[in-house]
């Protein structure tokens, strides 16, 4: 028996019910929310498509265009930092997985801890390691298409008298733009969980608990939000 598979069969019931629960809040919130037409078409990030495309629009009909280039640039700005941010914490977690047994010994004495093995905590890690790991790919992939982007706008007509050509290249450049906003979303959605995955080294109830908060927060922000108000007034 691998050293794995015994560390898996520490795992209690609860253990595996607050998992399971955890993971259906991670995916199954960003499965229903931009998988389905019906209910993300009501949220923030199809209000923020419709100022993309709005973006787009203007963006075509003027030939100075250093300030939509500042703007890309300050969008890529932003993903760079969470990207780098999330490779320093993924450093750190591995750093963490050699020091295990002060790791064990610190959550021991926290509130509400259940004493647990080093292998017991070893699997509790790589399940926040493989948070931002997820996080990290969608930082990235968001910035190469933010590069994509940029290509776009370098590339968009100035005074080409065929409409349906300039149509085409809006609708282009406006979902690009969002397909990299929406990946960056699902970064930062990864930190929320993050934390959560975090809790579980203290106790199941309370991965189970943030996990449910955090996605009554999203729930919230995308759209119940003030900015989504705004955004659709």
């Amino acid at each position: 028996m691998t050293a794995l598979q015994e560390a898996l069969r520490l795992l209690t019931p609860f253990d595996w019910v607050a998992v399971i629960f955890f993971i259906v809040c991670f995916r199954g919130y960003g499965y229903v929310v931009d998988g389905s037409r019906r209910v993300g078409r009501r949220g923030l990030a199809q209000k923020t498509h419709e100022f993309r495309k709005l973006w787009a629009a203007e963006l075509v009909k003027r030939s100075n265009r250093v300030g939509d280039t500042a703007l890309i640039g300050n969008l890529v700005n932003s993903v760079t930092f969470y990207a780098n941010t999330t490779i320093y914490i993924i450093a750190g977690l591995f750093a963490l997985l050699g020091t295990l047994d002060q790791l064990v010994n610190i959550t021991s004495d926290l509130p509400f801890s259940r004493e647990v093995s080093r292998g017991l905590m070893e699997i509790k890690v790589l399940l926040v390691l493989v948070v931002f790991v997820v996080a990290y790919f969608k930082f990235t992939w968001a910035l190469r298409q933010f590069n994509l982007l940029t290509i776009l706008v370098g590339g968009a007509p100035d005074g080409n008298p065929d409409e349906a050509y300039n149509q085409a290249y809006i609708k282009k450049l406006a979902r690009i733009n969002s397909l990299a906003g929406d990946e960056f979303n699902r970064g930062l959605r990864g930190y929320y969980f993050g934390i959560a995955s975090v809790t579980w080294m203290i106790h199941p109830a309370l991965l189970m608990a943030f996990s449910a908060a955090i996605v009554f927060v999203l729930i919230r922000r995308d759209f119940y939000s003030e900015a989504l108000k705004i955004m659709s007034s």
